[in-house]
């Protein structure tokens, strides 16, 4: 007979950790099947965390953050290898692994190892490292398995010299040059990272603009910084097909003529869900483009006992999203109250510049015929921006014309993923730009480019 349990979750990502956690906080009993040794998932061990770590730790020896203070030159050390910068990455991953492992353990929570696959609606049969097989059943089911990286038809292989988002972190040396095929969030993110240890970033992209389901004002601005940053952008280009020559030459070539040579290529291509051996057919679960699992408003499959979460069911992908979304999931099948602000998630891209933002874009707002007006700061007309030589960041508040009341916020610079919350919350609860104006924020600090943004939209209105 299978072990039975009140809920099987597939997955030790964001989604699933969470999703187990609120079980086992409402007294159910709950295990996990993970197929790597412990849990993390994507967003611990190859997306997320090591990236943005791999970021902060250019950044640092870069002296990106000192690099305009007056009479101070900072280059990264010639000396630091690969190896320097991944030692941090390595750190973080095992100090957060301690501490994921700990909050399982305390709540009850088992993980077994191993590749799960459903035999029926409500039996699953994981197959562990050395093949062996364990067969457990459940009321209910949270699919959290993630996602994996998608390869285009003209990448036949992935191996050095090419690399995915996963496997980059596995480089062993920085590369000269480097070409980047697709400018969405990863590709974006890895440009500008390798951009800062020197290396000369080819960008290619079908696209005429970067970062699409953003404001274009900010992603201009990041395309100038890009640039500025030595990275050549081919926006509007299709690639026809990548050619390895030997262990350190890649040739690019375009559909429109155009070849590109350089030592590697990163394909950030998008992403595909992790479903692919779950037999989801097998229990009648379609499985919609790039196999991603198509559910409700409360995370149910097309079975309503069969739940799903995170990246495994599309946009929007973000592992804090992920975690919101397992925990409300689990609420619903158990009958447990909950709520969240689904409809306002805040988007942070960790480019150099970091952009975040959150709520209503201009132009989401001009096809919509909302009459609005925007008011802008710029950091280098912040005391906090001088101090800290950050000079070419803006924050940016749209607002309704008649009501005053906050729409979006949208800033690019230091910060930006910390500062984009204040105005989530302004929103949320459906505050006006006059909250900035009547409220006093700790001097100097960067937090201030609120007042300034509201006295900006507010003088414009005046006019």
């Amino acid at each position: 007979m299978p072990r039975h349990y009140d809920l099987i979750v597939i997955g030790a990502g964001p989604a699933g950790q969470k999703g187990a956690v609120q079980a086992a906080k409402l007294k159910k009993s709950v295990i996990i099947a993970e197929k790597e040794r412990h849990p993390g998932g994507i967003c611990l061990y190859t997306g997320t965390l090591p990236s943005k770590t791999l970021r902060e730790t250019v950044m640092f020896y870069q002296g990106f953050r000192k690099r305009m203070l007056r009479g101070l030159s900072c280059n990264m050390d010639k000396a630091a290898t690969l190896a320097d910068l991944m030692y941090q990455k390595d750190t973080v991953i095992a100090h957060e692994r301690a501490i994921i492992s700990d909050q399982l353990m305390r709540n009850d929570v088992q993980v077994i190892c191993g590749h799960a696959r459903f035999l029926d609606p409500h039996t699953v049969c994981i197959t562990g490292p050395e093949g062996e097989q364990t067969t457990l059943h459940a009321d209910y089911l949270l699919i959290a398995t993630g996602s994996r990286p998608l390869h285009p038809p003209y990448i036949a292989r992935v191996e050095p010299p090419i690399f995915d988002s996963e496997t980059i972190l596995q480089i062993n040396r920085i590369p000269r040059t480097l070409t980047v095929l697709g400018g969405g969030v990863i590709g974006c993110e890895y440009a500008c990272i390798f951009a800062a240890m020197g290396t000369k970033v080819t960008l290619v992209d079908r696209r005429q603009n970067l970062l699409r389901f953003m404001d274009e004002e900010i992603t201009a601005a990041l395309s100038f910084h890009m640039r500025d940053m030595g990275t050549t952008l081919k926006l509007g280009e299709e690639v026809e097909s990548v050619e390895i020559v030997d262990a350190e030459r890649v040739i690019t070539r375009l559909k429109s003529g155009k070849t590109i040579h350089t030592e590697a290529v990163l394909s950030a291509a998008g992403r595909a869900a992790a479903t692919h051996d779950l037999n989801l057919a097998g229990i009648g679960i379609p499985e919609e483009r790039d196999g991603h699992i198509a559910v409700n408003d409360h995370y149910q499959a097309t079975l309503p006992h069969v739940y799903a979460a995170g990246d495994v069911i599309g946009f929007p992908s973000l592992a804090s999203a992920s975690m919101d979304q397992g925990r409300l999931a689990v609420c619903h099948m158990f009958g447990h109250p909950a709520s969240s602000f689904p409809n306002l998630l805040p988007y942070g891209v960790y480019t150099i510049p970091e952009i975040s933002v959150v709520g209503k874009t201009e132009q989401e707002l001009t096809e919509q015929c909302v009459p609005y007006e925007t008011g802008v700061a710029r950091f280098r007309e912040i005391a906090r921006g001088q101090i800290i030589g950050e000079t070419e960041g803006l924050l940016k508040l749209i607002f309704h014309q008649h009501t005053r009341e906050l729409l979006g916020v949208h800033v690019i610079g230091e910060g930006a993923t910390e500062l984009v919350h204040i105005g989530q919350a302004v929103i949320a609860h459906g505050g006006t730009i006059e909250y900035f104006v009547h409220s006093v924020f700790n001097y100097p600090t960067l937090a201030e480019a609120y007042k300034v943004a509201a006295l900006n939209g507010l003088n414009k209105l005046r006019l």
